[in-house]
């Protein structure tokens, strides 16, 4: 069975026998120290055991001040007992720490707290390039003619989601998981409002878009595609601003055309 399977079956087995509720979930980013708190005071003589519900194996003990850590390996060095509380914090921490842990009172089956660990890789920094190459799958723009083609990619070893985005506004994303993912995007003259953003649960990574890879849309040298809706919305206001020029000159020729007959038709005050 593979290990995620296996992990969410535990999970989910472990939620339904001592409810949702009971299990708190935590998340932390690779390389952080994370507390697990047991929320009580500790007795005197009270022996209180940390244990992975995964293989049910013993990391930490404490009983009065005696206590005991680094029982797993894995966690050599890392692991931390509250004298008082006999809270477990782990330090250093890395993505094989992400589980299932238990603390248990003396030699109680149920356990005073469940804690769902997850830790998240940390993220790399998204990479801007130009591309000459148009793709069909994630573009913005169905036209095959685009002199501005961006592509944002990144080199991904867990879940999370890459983005482009203008100002606040999200224009496309994908899902990424243990893979090299690109995301292209094809633009309509360029400001540097553009973001690629490759975020998780619990953290990002923002690059910025340098506008020197791709440089804005004037006069006659067009490094980036002005789109046929952009152009026909400033054919559209020029027009307008036509029209509204014509309809003050004509305006302003019927004023003086009837100023002109009222004093025809006035008489003289000599008459």
């Amino acid at each position: 069975m593979p290990k995620k399977i296996f992990e969410a079956f535990i999970f989910f087995y472990w939620c339904g026998v001592f409810g949702v509720d009971a299990v708190k979930s935590v998340s932390v980013t690779e390389g952080e120290s994370v507390t697990l708190n047991t929320d009580t005071e500790k007795q005197k003589d009270e022996l209180i055991m940390w244990r992975t519900v995964h293989n049910d194996s013993l990391i930490a003990k404490i009983k009065g001040n005696n206590f005991k850590t680094d029982v797993l390996e894995r966690f050599r060095d890392r692991l931390t007992l509250d004298e008082k509380t006999g809270s477990l914090t782990i330090t250093n921490t890395r993505t094989t720490d992400s589980g299932l842990y238990k603390v248990t009172i003396d030699k109680s089956v149920t356990p005073l707290n469940t804690f769902n660990l997850t830790v998240y890789a940390r993220l790399p920094v998204p990479v801007i390039n130009h591309s000459s190459k148009q793709s069909s799958s994630s573009s913005l723009s169905s036209s095959s003619s685009s002199n501005c083609s961006l592509l944002c990619s990144v080199l991904i070893e867990s879940d999370a989601t890459l983005s482009w985005y203008k100002g606040v506004s999200v224009l496309s994303s994908i899902s990424v998981s243990h893979l090299s993912r690109n995301l292209s995007l094809h633009l309509e003259c360029l400001d540097d409002a553009y973001s690629c953003v490759l975020n998780n649960t619990i953290s990002n990574q923002t690059t910025h878009l340098n506008t020197e890879l791709c440089g804005p849309c004037s006069g006659a040298d067009f490094n980036c595609w002005c789109g046929f809706t952009e152009a026909v919305i400033r054919l559209a206001l020029s027009a307008l601003v036509g029209v509204a020029a014509v309809a003050v000159l004509v305006y302003e020729f019927r004023s003086r055309s009837l100023q002109q007959k009222k004093r025809a038709q006035t008489p003289s005050n000599s008459d």
